[in-house]
């Protein structure tokens, strides 16, 4: 069971993540040309003394970075394997991009297929409510591509919010009653 949290939450919201990457040339153009991120700055390693790996700071709209690029010069990248599955260090599952809405997904469904991508789980409607989801959780249309290191990617739309009573509410503003949080 969740420990209920009665304190304020400081923080915001969460801002951006750090990945490892093989190549960085490619990651950026795959970054720029699938999700239309734009390169901030570019740092060789070591350019700062304690900060031994190559990193490129890449935006979406006005923030300095949402997503960064990492890569440790020297080390021995491969790919991942179906053993890493099974054992192996702990990684993130996914990393999720919103559309502004159905048409915009729509759009990046197109972008996946010209670039030739495979999806890899979708489209979904990840819902046990909605009666075309397929059991799993968030209220939302989504799929998933991996980029070339193998980083899971979901791209999605119309995520379900919550009430102040911790009733869940569909993207088109339906109360979805057996639907609650957790912790409200």
């Amino acid at each position: 069971m969740v420990k209920q949290r009665k304190k304020r939450n400081p923080i915001k919201l969460f801002h951006h993540m750090a990945i490892d990457v093989s190549d960085m040339d490619k990651s950026i153009d795959f970054y720029r040309d699938l999700l239309g991120y734009k390169l901030t700055e570019r740092h060789a390693a070591s350019e700062v003394e304690a900060i031994p790996v190559e990193l490129a700071f890449l935006r979406i709209q006005e923030n300095h970075h949402d997503l960064v690029l990492s890569h440790t010069p020297g080390k021995k990248y491969r790919a991942r394997n179906e053993q890493d599955n099974i054992e192996g260090t702990t990684l993130h599952h996914h990393i999720a991009w919103e559309c502004q809405d159905r048409d915009g997904w729509l759009e990046m469904l197109d972008r996946v297929k010209e670039m030739g991508l495979e999806i890899i789980r979708g489209p979904v409607v990840h819902s046990p409510y909605d009666p075309r989801g397929d059991g799993s959780w968030g209220e939302n249309e989504s799929f998933y591509v991996f980029d070339p290191d193998g980083h899971r990617l979901e791209i999605f739309c119309d995520m379900a919010s919550i009430d102040e009573d911790g009733t869940f509410r569909s993207f088109g503003g339906q109360r979805i009653e057996e639907a609650k949080v957790i912790e409200v």
